[in-house]
């Protein structure tokens, strides 16, 4: 199996380009850094919001590079995400039409409100619904996919943790150590329940979608919904930061975030506000999913939410974050 793995040099795309290579697969790897920063067997510097122009043959595409910072420019967002896997496409379509599997989102379904046990065929947001322009370009790119005329699937995972993440659980646990994390309270205060995704387990899921040549939309999670503040709490303490102190409630939270935004985005060139109207949804609302289609293509999940947990805090000391 030779699978071009675009991405492989982000948190998500190195572990599949190493689960990968342990089942024997060749990978070709693309990004836009110089060198490789993973294992791969070939690599190729390339920055996708060009078209693609290689001669390579390949059995599969992967295609997991994105953007998914938790804020930034509009036009970043449909470059990385969308234009780019236009690029992709068109590509793999002058190439054979080999399968393409599309590491997506499952910010896609988001609202502002609770939302449990979602399927493969709950409602999506229309694009100007979607929460932020992450989601909205995340969609646009899953749509694009649906109109190769080769196979394709859609893999959504849900909040991804692990070793080699940067951008999910460590910033809570800087602005937890900063003591700029506050606490979300609800009006109702009822606790908010998710899921969440060892990165092991989204590239296991990755590689057996591959090999069992699953087609359409599949959610990816571990299976194991958790109370986000008393998980939270637990990485927190196993790494001696101190828990948050403030209690800000949902509807103040919501509109300082909104004033944020507007601030950035007029102001300050789109740079990183100090909160943000996805951040505090993703707080303060449940978000879990019924993974019943993922368990009868693709099995069961390779770690436990607990192992996967204990796993983040052996390599977070390891490398001198806790």
């Amino acid at each position: 199996m030779r699978m071009l793995l675009t991405g492989s040099n982000g948190f998500v795309g190195g572990h599949i380009a190493a689960a990968a290579r342990r089942r024997g697969w060749t990978v070709l790897g693309l990004g836009r850094q110089p060198a490789p920063a993973t294992a791969v067997d070939q690599y190729v510097r390339h920055d996708l919001g060009e078209p693609l122009t290689l001669n390579e043959a390949v059995d599969v595409v992967v295609h997991c590079a994105a953007l998914a910072s938790p804020w930034a420019p509009p036009e970043a967002y449909q470059r990385a995400n969308v234009d780019a896997t236009r690029n992709v496409l068109d590509w793999a379509e002058g190439h054979g039409t080999p399968p393409v599997h599309l590491v997506s989102s499952s910010s896609v379904f988001y609202t502002a409100a609770d939302q449990l046990n979602l399927t493969e065929q709950s409602p999506i947001p229309a694009p100007a619904d979607q929460l932020n322009a992450y989601s909205r370009t995340k969609l646009a790119g899953e749509r694009l996919v649906g109109r190769y005329p080769g196979a394709w699937s859609v893999l959504r995972p849900r909040a991804v943790f692990g070793p080699g993440d940067t951008v999910l659980l460590p910033r809570v646990v800087a602005a937890a150590r900063a003591g700029r994390l506050p606490h979300f309270v609800r009006r109702d205060r009822a606790p908010v329940l998710v899921d969440l995704t060892h990165v092991e387990v989204v590239a296991g899921y990755v590689c057996e979608a591959v090999a069992r040549g699953v087609t359409g939309p599949v959610n990816l999670t571990n299976g194991e919904p958790v109370q986000l503040y008393p998980f939270l709490f637990s990485l927190l303490d196993d790494l001696g930061v101190p828990r948050p102190r403030r209690h800000v409630s949902v509807g103040m939270a919501m509109a300082l975030a909104r004033a944020s935004e507007i601030v950035s985005a007029r102001l300050m060139n789109y740079a990183e506000p100090p909160i943000t109207t996805f951040g505090v949804a993703m707080f303060a609302y449940s978000k879990t999913f019924d993974i019943t289609h993922c368990r009868a293509l693709l099995g069961e999940p390779a770690m436990s939410i607990e192992a996967g947990r204990r796993d983040l805090v052996a390599w977070w000391r390891s490398n001198g974050v806790g």
